[in-house]
């Protein structure tokens, strides 16, 4: 496993991350992956620690604070050698979001506390609207958690890469958090990433696979659980991602699975600017797949290419977004 600058923060970051929506578990509603197992989400904890996973990415509303739970078991005995990032804003999926100071402040306490840990290394603030970057309370919450230690950084994970950019425009959030995978390149095309760079700032790439789409396992005839988001996304949708992902890994010369999955983490890891690609883990086998794209490092310059001439060519979102 390499390691990467967590921006200026002074604090290192696995490439490859561990994304932990899915081990939370199921929520109302089409907002999880469906239900899980505690022991193998545990196990998949232990594989990626044992991979040189250090970096954990939660959010006290996966699983209405289950994921946390789980990471501060997981952890308990290792804290030093994790970065753990949660989120505040979301509390449950079935609540409006609340950001003002006073429940910034307690939603830090509450995941504390599940997380078993006196600190937190990354405090994120979880698709804030404008209101709430350009908000001075927001700022003065975020300036007395640093103060008290209870946070050592903080920076914002935004509903998509327009989002992140305000965020390093509005706010000078020092990490920011947004989807990049080779069938979304907004990151890239926007100039996030050339935002980033510039200001010595973190991006942590989300879904780098494309909510598992990129792995080229999932078909027309895949029936996705109960409660699982995927199976909410309209028909089209669908069959773009199915179609796109097959295209996509013939031009990396990937075979679905671990090829296809391995291929789309190393072309997050030919950014120089991505700090860490976190993608969602459930079992260890992922979490063993996944840790492997950083030895493998970057993509050749001309396969990326050939990605990002892919996406010239054509849109691969029908649908409005949704996720995490």
């Amino acid at each position: 496993m390499k390691y990467r600058d967590l921006g200026k923060t002074g604090m290192l970051v696995s490439e490859i991350g561990f994304g932990a929506w899915g081990i939370g578990g199921r929520t109302a509603g089409d907002t999880s992956y469906g239900e899980t197992d505690d022991t193998r989400s545990l196990a998949a904890l232990q594989r990626a620690l044992d991979c040189g996973v250090t970096f954990f990415d939660t959010s006290s509303a996966y699983g209405s604070g289950h994921s946390e739970v789980l990471i501060g078991k997981a952890l308990g005995g290792v804290r030093h050698k994790a970065v753990i990032a949660t989120k505040a804003g979301y509390e449950d999926w079935t609540r409006p979001p609340d950001f003002s100071a006073a429940a910034i402040s307690l939603s830090t306490e509450r995941s504390l506390r599940r997380l078993q840990t006196d600190y937190l290394d990354v405090l994120q603030l979880h698709n804030p609207p404008s209101e709430v970057l350009a908000s001075d309370d927001t700022r003065e919450a975020i300036s007395q958690l640093l103060a008290e230690g209870k946070i050592r950084a903080w920076g914002v994970s935004a509903k998509n890469p327009a989002g992140a950019l305000e965020a390093l425009r509005v706010a000078d959030a020092p990490i920011v958090q947004a989807n990049f995978n080779m069938m979304d390149v907004r990151a890239l095309t926007s100039g996030l990433l050339d935002e980033v760079a510039a200001r010595g700032a973190a991006f942590i790439a989300r879904t780098p696979l494309c909510f598992g789409f990129l792995s080229g396992t999932i078909g027309r005839r895949t029936v996705f659980a109960a409660g699982d988001h995927r199976g909410a996304w309209p028909r089209a949708q669908l069959d773009n991602w199915i179609d796109g992902a097959r295209d996509l890994l013939s031009a990396v010369s990937a075979s679905p699975g671990r090829e296809g999955a391995l291929s789309a983490l190393q072309f997050c890891l030919s950014f120089a600017a991505v700090s860490s690609a976190i993608p969602g883990i459930l079992q260890p086998v992922e979490a063993e797949t996944n840790a492997g794209a950083s030895d493998m490092g970057a993509l050749p310059a001309a396969v990326v290419e050939a990605v990002l001439a892919i996406n010239r060519q054509r849109d691969f979102f029908v649908a409005p977004e949704r996720g995490p």
